[in-house]
């Protein structure tokens, strides 16, 4: 987790900073800036119309009696998220925010989060039929105390 945080924070400005300093070496300043301020302009437009287009979509499956989750997950973490990064300056950052913005990818990255999502709670014991303050007595490695309570 902190080596993630690290690359979060230290090294993606660092490549972003790399890249745009390269750039502006070879076509100048006012591009760089521009091309900054257009992406970055460009990528709130597609932000706020894929968000529109995802909220018709939850409406949609509210009103025939679905539950949304691919829109929740969508609408919620990859268009947010890749808004979110189209609105900081770089050209990866902007990169990774367009790609968050075509429905094509974004469903291949809906599948794996859910895949993740599915794997972090299958770690989670499930309640006992008994309700709250049960306690399965065939549960291995349980101590055997009856001081212990089950919350």
């Amino acid at each position: 987790m902190l080596g993630r945080l690290i690359i979060l924070f230290i090294t993606i400005p660092l490549v972003e900073l790399y890249l745009l300093a390269v750039v502006g070496s070879r076509v100048g300043l006012l591009p760089t800036i521009m091309l900054v301020i257009l992406t970055g302009a460009w990528g709130a437009y597609l932000a706020k119309s894929q968000g529109y287009s995802i909220l018709a979509r939850i409406q949609a499956e509210t009103a025939a009696g679905r539950v949304p989750t691919a829109e929740l997950i969508d609408g919620l973490l990859l268009v947010l998220i890749g808004g979110i990064v189209l609105l900081t300056p770089g050209l990866l950052t902007d990169l990774a925010g367009f790609c968050l913005m075509i429905p094509g990818f974004r469903a291949i990255i809906r599948e794996r989060v859910k895949k993740k999502f599915a794997a972090q709670v299958g770690h989670f014991q499930m309640p006992t039929p008994g309700g709250m303050g049960a306690r399965p007595q065939d549960t291995p490695n349980r101590p055997k105390d009856d001081d212990v309570i089950d919350v």
